[in-house]
């Protein structure tokens, strides 16, 4: 609120606190009035209302949508929550309410999409004062959606708690393919670019004091928080995926697929790049090596 204030030509707060309703006005982000009050209420909470500086910024134009897709971020992360928004200037309202907090994020991103198994995979957890809460599940698409958040705060560029899940995905699920005979003896382990295909993921952590990546706290910085939701994913999805290979099946053939399908792209460039290129008459130092002798052909380091 203090950043609001700033940036605000004027600033009204109202408190309803321990039965009683406090208010304050600022303009500029100074104060004009004493806090002034002591009323008795049965309201509990804080409104503040505001005009943003038309000094400051250089158009007022608040959006009904990116508001709305905010709020809707944080009713889903916070189930029980409700959220109300009022866009009079075209008498439109919108409620935000979702009991089913991660499951239900999960199920409305998905909402479009054929799934492979019908409900999300929800992981919770703590361990050293970091809460951990993940939903997981895949579509028949080719796209990957993870939305990763650190104390409600949208983390775009990711950070700690997104590499601490895929590290822990890719482990556990390997680990079910082998026990569940998905994956022969001798086929690779399936990569973290293996299983992205499809995926949709919330990734939502808790603690006391989150470092960030610069101002703007796209990216998650702290170091512990990788290995706490590395080992509760990991732990958490072999617990509840090992008895249900329905689950794990479509997920493994999927990936299969998508590592087929990124070989055969890679050797058709290669090909397209050796037929291009032998028509060429190209000068020594860049012509393909033809010599049969290993010794002529190869670089060894």
């Amino acid at each position: 609120v203090s950043v609001v204030n700033g940036l605000s030509e004027w600033l009204e707060m109202t408190v309803y606190k321990n039965g009683k309703e406090w208010s304050q006005r600022f303009e500029k982000g100074i104060p004009v009035t004493d806090l002034e009050g002591g009323i008795d209420t049965e309201l509990s909470g804080t409104r503040i209302h505001f005009m943003p500086d038309e000094d400051i910024f250089e158009e007022i134009i608040f959006s009904a949508d990116l508001l709305s897709g905010r709020f809707r971020e944080m009713a889903f992360l916070n189930p029980g929550l409700r959220i109300t928004l009022e866009d009079l200037r075209h008498e439109k309202k919108y409620d935000f309410h979702y009991e089913g907090g991660i499951k239900a994020f999960v199920t409305y991103v998905n909402k479009d999409k054929s799934t492979l198994f019908p409900d999300p995979v929800i992981i919770t957890g703590e361990r050293e004062e970091i809460s951990v809460d993940v939903g997981i599940q895949y579509n028949d698409g080719y796209l990957e959606r993870t939305f990763a958040f650190a104390n409600l705060i949208h983390t775009l560029e990711g950070g700690t708690h997104v590499s601490g899940f895929r590290t822990a995905l890719t482990r556990a699920i390997n680990e079910i393919a082998r026990r569940n005979k998905l994956l022969r003896d001798k086929d690779a382990n399936l990569t973290g670019e293996d299983l992205k295909e499809g995926l949709t993921a919330i990734i939502s952590v808790k603690l006391r004091e989150p470092q960030f990546e610069g101002q703007t706290k796209t990216k998650l910085g702290n170091s512990e928080v990788k290995g706490i939701v590395d080992s509760i994913v990991y732990e958490e999805m072999l617990a509840q995926l090992e008895d249900q290979p329905q689950i794990v099946k479509p997920v493994v053939e999927k990936a299969i697929r998508a590592r087929q399908a990124r070989d055969a792209a890679k050797k058709a460039r290669e090909l397209v790049r050796k037929s291009a290129l032998s028509g060429m008459n190209l000068p020594g130092k860049l012509a393909d090596c033809s010599s049969r002798n290993p010794e002529n052909t190869e670089i060894y380091i």
